[in-house]
């Protein structure tokens, strides 16, 4: 759940507490609006900056954030012309490596995937994040705990067939790779995947390091 379904959540519970009924809702039901505007209100009354932590940052909303938290809301699929449109945007905004090396230091990717800690408060501004991949994925066979929200990465290159990275099919998914972790969106629109270099959670070094841990035949995930 992304933090602004979150707070929604919170919201409608705070909202069907009190007793609140929406206009187009159920009696007792708020509406989609009543929902919004109280949720701003929370984060007006209970959220303040604290060192490099900032509301407006922590709460940064575009149309992908809208469209993907009212088909949640509304307990239904993304209308399929939305999720193509939103999908095309997000794919707009991926930065490609500056020096065309897709490939870095599967063994700092390593360390990267594993390491869940940043962008708290207690952290200091331009030190370098984790990617926190374990919590949702299966990175190796030594893992003896991690997360099920996204697909085992295990062998990752193996079975896409990197092998032979002169071919262009290698070369397609290599840069799809990049892509995914660069910003998810831009291949699902409404991914529980973070736009991590989008978003600023990871440099472009670090996603090159990741998208080694991911294909490199001497990584352990190949193994």
């Amino acid at each position: 759940m992304s933090k602004h379904s979150h707070i929604l959540a919170l919201a409608a519970a705070a909202a069907l507490v009190a007793g609140c009924a929406g206009s187009g809702g159920s009696a007792g039901t708020p509406s989609s609006a009543e929902l919004d505007a109280l949720t701003q209100q929370i984060i007006k009354a209970d959220f303040h900056d604290k060192g490099i932590v900032k509301v407006s940052e922590a709460f940064r909303d575009d149309e992908t954030l809208r469209a993907c938290n009212a088909a949640d809301v509304a307990g239904k699929p993304l209308d399929a012309a939305v999720a193509k449109r939103i999908e095309a945007a997000n794919l707009q905004t991926i930065k490609w490596p500056a020096n065309g090396k897709y490939l870095g230091d599967w063994k700092e990717g390593e360390k990267i995937a594993q390491n869940g800690r940043g962008m708290t408060w207690t952290d200091k501004a331009g030190a370098a994040n984790g990617g926190n991949c374990y919590n949702c994925h299966q990175i190796d066979k030594k893992e003896i705990s991690f997360g099920t929200i996204g697909p085992s990465l295990y062998n990752y290159g193996k079975i896409r067939g990197v092998a032979d990275p002169a071919s262009p099919a290698a070369q397609e998914m290599v840069k799809y790779t990049w892509g995914k972790i660069w910003n998810s969106k831009a291949y699902n629109a409404c991914s529980n995947m973070p736009r991590a270099g989008h978003m600023g959670i990871l440099t472009e070094k670090q996603v090159a390091d990741i998208v080694a841990l991911l294909l490199d035949p001497k990584s352990p995930v190949n193994q």
